[in-house]
């Protein structure tokens, strides 16, 4: 296997543009100016669907769900039935996934906050991962540490495929903190060791060490992420890299959120948006 090696800062430019097709492109840098804001004081981490719509977990254990102009939809307030949210996926707005890690569980609403199912992946005999994503089929991805191995799980908690055991095919064995399913490939990411795409079949078809982002993001086979006061592209299976220095207002921030819509900045006011120009 062909193992490209990156050391890159990099940065991603994302039109505002309605073209179909058209997510990223070069321009001069992020707009300072902000086209949304969410008051959101006791915000403790949020996410953001393809639609717009933003999703708000506060410090106060509710989750909340507003529309692409801010406007409050609605609320889930059982969230800490299962302990603290470890991590969230809104990549289908009707299959929201709540994961609980200390409870290797996961908790799927629809799109009104309603709760539809729950997946306890102790039953398929995972009790230890970081990482869980809902996958094309609107099954789960996720990458079970004890046995090194990417799996897939049905909603009704039972195993449906996985790959074979990764230390039998890398050197280093990837403890991955995010799972992307995008453009018929899944993307692991561990920050420390770099990025690991899979097919469909669970092949290993490449190895990317581009390590220290945060906010990762794969928009149209583009990588997108931020490192240190830097925004950072990487056009998949090329040599094309691109910088920019991040304004003031996002390299503070608490956290962001790479969409094609453009960037979510969380900070101690509220839940920003910024358009690329």
């Amino acid at each position: 296997m062909r193992i490209f090696l990156f050391t890159i800062l990099v940065c991603y430019v994302l039109t505002g543009a309605a073209q179909e097709n058209a997510g990223l492109e070069s321009s001069s840098g992020i707009s300072d100016t902000e086209v949304l804001r969410v008051p959101a004081p006791d915000a403790a981490a949020f996410t953001v669907d393809n639609l717009g719509n933003l999703y708000m977990l506060t410090s106060k254990g509710l989750l909340k769900k507003y529309n692409n102009r801010g406007d409050s939809l609605n609320v889930f307030n059982d969230v800490r039935r299962y302990g603290s949210v470890y991590a969230m996926d809104v990549t289908n707005p009707m299959k929201v996934l709540l994961y609980y890690r200390d409870f290797s569980t996961v908790v799927m609403l629809d799109r009104f906050l309603n709760r539809i199912n729950i997946v306890d992946l102790r039953k398929a005999g995972i009790f230890q991962a970081k990482a869980v994503a809902l996958s094309y089929d609107n099954n789960l991805w996720v990458f079970d540490e004890q046995s090194a191995k990417l799996k897939k799980i049905g909603d009704d908690s039972k195993l449906l495929s996985e790959t074979v055991d990764l230390r039998q095919v890398l050197n280093a064995i990837p403890s991955p903190d995010k799972i992307i399913d995008r453009d018929g490939f899944v993307y692991l990411y561990d920050k420390d060791k770099g990025l690991y795409i899979f097919d469909y079949y669970g092949a290993l078809k490449n190895e990317l060490a581009i390590t220290g982002l945060t906010g990762l993001q794969v928009i149209n086979k583009t990588v997108l992420g931020r490192k240190d006061n830097k925004f950072v592209k990487y056009t998949l299976g090329t040599f094309d890299m691109q910088e920019v220095e991040l304004p003031e207002m996002i390299k503070h921030a608490e956290d962001i959120r790479i969409m094609q819509l453009g960037i979510y900045v969380r900070n101690s006011g509220g839940i920003a948006l910024f358009k690329y120009r």
